[in-house]
């Protein structure tokens, strides 16, 4: 089984920035692509961007040019650089993995979510 866990949440006032940190421990064959997504108060949970094992990335309209991911496959981390933070990105974050087993079972995992707060 495999574990998430986030960091580097917290208060940031607008223009500012965060960077947060994902950490994968447990056994797992191989991971895949790993990504961030966010949820506010009354929204649905929504992609902000992902990264596969080979690095190729995609982003939330809304956060292009301002966020960037990144990951160490051999820490089997990933990062959200926040830049430019505004109001809006204020929700809890949550990373998610998907991964094979060691009985090449194909399953995903969530980290149990940062809460990001941007004030105005």
């Amino acid at each position: 089984q495999l574990q998430l866990l986030e960091s580097g949440g917290g208060l940031v006032q607008a223009g500012g920035s965060l960077r947060l940190s994902c950490v994968a421990s447990g056994i797992a064959f191989s991971i895949g692509t790993m990504g961030w997504y966010r949820q506010a108060p009354g929204n649905q949970r929504e992609l902000v961007a992902g990264i596969t094992s080979g690095g190729s990335t995609n982003y939330a309209d809304s956060v292009k040019g301002r966020f960037t991911i990144s990951r160490d496959n051999v820490k089997n981390t990933v990062y959200l650089e926040m830049n430019s933070l505004k109001p809006e990105d204020t929700a809890v974050y949550y990373c998610n993995a998907d991964y094979r087993s060691i009985r090449s079972t194909n399953l995903e995992v969530w980290g149990q979510g940062t809460l990001v707060t941007v004030s105005s």
